[in-house]
């Protein structure tokens, strides 16, 4: 049997120059075991070319990503294919609850086959103080390369970065997503880099728990800045559910909540009530169960890649 499935990237309109639309050799990625891991590359100076003019302006609605055929091994997201969604008109309110900002939660923006995306992310707790937690798929196609030009901004809201935008030094993703795009692998860290007065970032804005092979069947809380309609990418929002296994699929390991947000949000933590996370928002299905949210099960594979992360150097000396 085979299913619509689609991720849950928003794909934003910047003006991609043709300097940028090049693919990137990544000669310097290497593997070990589940550890898939490179040196964060830029194509532009990160810094000035994420402004606030641009975030905010960004118009990741009129598009979504090319649903992918799904099958019970290993579904993969087609990140780099667009297609139109047609617009509506009376679009329910959503389930989601809007949010004020929260410091160890962000948006987070990279270029991907020459294309600008948007995703969120979570500071989670780290040796190195300095880890970033967000869906494999924001970092690297899956299978595929890994992204650029990859930045953190914490708290964002309408366009402001009030914690700064923080680049990445190291992108990691288990080898089972960079190979294959294995879902049940859909998770990523990112090592991100001092900022310019050398504070690493949960010095800045703290950090949350992070919790492996958890027990199933947990409440959660959702968190994640979704771009489509009715959404606009420009405020946090959450969704709280019970996690339960795929209904659709049941062979997957993962898990599912009830929550209608959109692209934009994946890589957005699910946190648990003890105030760890457990998750992060990765993919839907288009037609089976258009309201939930599935993450991954954060078991020894996702374990192994943040333990690498966390050991990890975030400076450059």
């Amino acid at each position: 049997m085979k299913f619509k499935l689609f991720a849950i990237t928003g794909a934003m309109a910047l003006g991609i120059s043709s300097a940028l639309a090049a693919p990137m050799a990544q000669a310097d990625v290497t593997q070990e075991n589940e550890v898939t891991q490179t040196k964060a590359t830029e194509t532009v100076n990160v810094q000035e070319y994420w402004t606030a003019e641009k975030m905010k302006s960004a118009t990741p609605a009129s598009k979504s990503l090319d649903p992918a055929q799904k099958t019970t091994k290993s579904p993969k997201p087609n990140v780099g294919k667009r297609v139109a969604v047609q617009g509506k008109s009376g679009l329910a309110a959503p389930s989601a609850d809007q949010e004020r900002p929260r410091k160890a939660v962000g948006k987070i923006f990279f270029t991907m086959q020459g294309r600008n995306y948007v995703c969120s992310g979570n500071s989670v707790a780290s040796n190195n103080d300095s880890v970033v937690s967000t869906a494999g798929h924001c970092l690297n196609e899956g299978p595929g390369a890994f992204v650029t030009n990859f930045v953190f901004v914490p708290a964002y809201e309408n366009g402001a970065a009030p914690y700064g935008k923080w680049a990445a030094k190291t992108l990691m993703a288990p080898t089972s997503w960079k190979n294959s795009g294995d879902f049940n692998n859909d998770v990523g860290f990112a090592v991100m880099r001092p900022d310019s007065q050398g504070r690493q970032l949960a010095d800045v804005v703290g950090s949350t728990g992070i919790e492996f092979n958890s027990a199933r069947g947990q409440q959660v809380v959702s968190y994640g800045y979704p771009a489509d309609p009715p959404f606009n990418g420009e405020l946090l929002y959450s969704c709280s559910d019970t996690a339960a296994r795929d209904s659709v699929d049941p062979s997957k390991a993962g898990q599912g909540i009830l929550c209608d947000m959109t692209g934009g949000s994946s890589g957005g933590p699910w946190m648990l009530n003890n105030g760890n996370q457990t998750s992060v928002n990765s993919f839907g299905y288009k037609y089976e169960t258009p309201k939930r949210m599935y993450g991954p099960y954060f078991g020894d594979v996702a374990q192994q890649v943040y333990q690498a992360a966390s050991s990890a150097s975030a400076s450059d000396a």
